[in-house]
């Protein structure tokens, strides 16, 4: 059999899953901290965790101790129609940090899974199927959570479970909010909020679904206080609120262990994945027990809550808390932001983010139209540089960074050189051009 990986991943693969770098994709074989090495030889410092899911960073021995403990018992996999220990016991931790009195937890194995177990629990006890999103928003690949994610890019088809509402994202550069100071973002976005419902909604709407920060969308956010100018009104009509999560939790935006806690205000749900598991295929929801019970039929996921994940779950919270990486997450990330925010190149539209969620909005200099050929010149440079970053946004325009919340502050100067070296050459070359 050929090795030559790449074609044989496209002879075996659907054609919409993407792969970066184009024909020279890159292949990790090993990991260790914050850095990878490839199947090129190379060692990279990963700024992108995976898509920020490699949360503690690789190879970590707490966690990989954990797993091994399990694995030893010989049991992978019980089903949770069986009592699982490590299943109760990361229950139990996440309701306590959750924010939410006396919440329920209910596992899966992504956060497209763990949003759409959210949008049916607010279904039902709503007894609607009426859901308020976010333009520009994603929140996962299944068919409703396909429905909910205001991103033409990921929304493959038109057809829904679900009759959805949209209201205006965040964005400060293009759209409504554009240019808007942060009282009347907030002021604009409750009007839009009581226009949608006056006008294209039949009253009886179950919730309204919405990232802290919006993840693929390039991490867009209005500003704090929003999710909590859009309680107050949908208080007034009884609609549930569910925080995803899935990239905005553990304390990676620095300032807050959940991105929420910046608006405030406590949801009905929040939904969580990615970091959580650290690579390990582990979801889920947290939210008010009377919500979390409204299921009227007999439920199971038949992989979330496996022993296995619990006890890799349960390792990376205890790192977490016990490093107190919220706190690493917010004196690192301000490296990496106030390095970037110092620059000063036509190309860079926007610096945003928090913690170690940041996004680098590249355009055509002078200008706020989107560079996406750009954006692959200065991501191309970063993986010559020695440096993995990830690129999204509605416009494929903005590079997105979620390092391991165990950076240091060295790694974070040395990747923030790097960054700032390929931004410059390709702001040169844009000029030039």
């Amino acid at each position: 059999m050929s090795d030559d990986l790449l074609a044989r991943h496209r002879a075996v693969m659907p054609g919409w899953m993407p792969v970066y770098y184009g024909d020279d994709a890159l292949e990790i074989v090993e990991g260790s901290g914050r850095r990878v090495r490839g199947a090129d030889g190379r060692t990279y410092l990963d700024f992108f965790g995976g898509v920020l899911t490699n949360m503690i960073g690789y190879d970590i021995p707490e966690i990989n101790e954990a797993v091994r403990k399990q694995l030893a018992t010989g049991v992978v996999h019980t089903s949770t129609l069986y009592l699982i220990r490590q299943q109760v016991e990361l229950a139990e931790r996440i309701a306590r940090v959750s924010g939410i009195p006396d919440a329920r937890v209910f596992f899966t194995n992504s956060g497209s899974e763990a949003n759409e177990t959210a949008l049916l629990m607010a279904a039902n006890v709503r007894r609607s199927n009426q859901i308020l999103a976010i333009k520009n928003s994603y929140h996962g690949r299944t068919f409703a959570t396909m429905a909910v994610t205001g991103h033409r890019s990921w929304s493959s088809s038109s057809l829904s479970p679900l009759n959805v509402s949209w209201l205006a994202s965040g964005d400060r550069l293009r759209g409504r909010m554009a240019g808007l100071s942060d009282g009347d973002i907030l002021d604009a976005a409750v009007d839009d909020l009581r226009e949608v419902l006056a006008t294209v909604t039949a009253g009886d709407v179950a919730a309204m679904i919405a990232e802290p920060i919006q993840g693929v969308g390039g991490f867009v956010a209005g500003p704090d206080g929003l999710l909590g100018a859009y309680q107050k009104v949908l208080g007034e009509h009884g609609i549930l609120l569910i925080a995803d999560e899935v990239q905005t939790g553990w304390g990676r935006t620095g300032e807050h262990f959940w991105g929420y806690q910046a608006h405030g205000v406590v949801p009905d749900l929040i939904t969580f994945a990615k970091g959580i598991g650290n690579g390990f295929a582990l979801g889920g929801v947290a939210g008010r027990a009377d919500v979390m019970n409204a299921v009227p039929a007999i439920s199971f996921s038949t992989f979330g809550g496996n022993p296995l994940s619990m006890a890799a779950g349960t390792a990376v919270l205890d790192y977490l808390l016990d490093h107190d990486l919220q706190t690493n997450a917010a004196r690192t990330g301000a490296i990496l932001l106030d390095g970037l925010r110092e620059l000063d190149l036509p190309t860079v539209g926007e610096v945003r983010g928090k913690g170690l969620m940041i996004g680098v909005e590249i355009v055509r200099p002078g200008t706020r139209e989107p560079d996406p050929a750009a954006t692959v010149r200065v991501f191309d440079e970063c993986r010559a540089g020695g440096l993995l970053v990830g690129k999204g946004g509605l416009y494929g325009n903005v590079l997105r960074m979620g390092p391991p919340l165990t950076l240091t502050e060295d790694e974070a100067r040395e990747g923030l050189a790097i960054l700032t070296g390929a931004l410059a050459r390709v702001d040169a070359e844009a000029r030039i051009g």
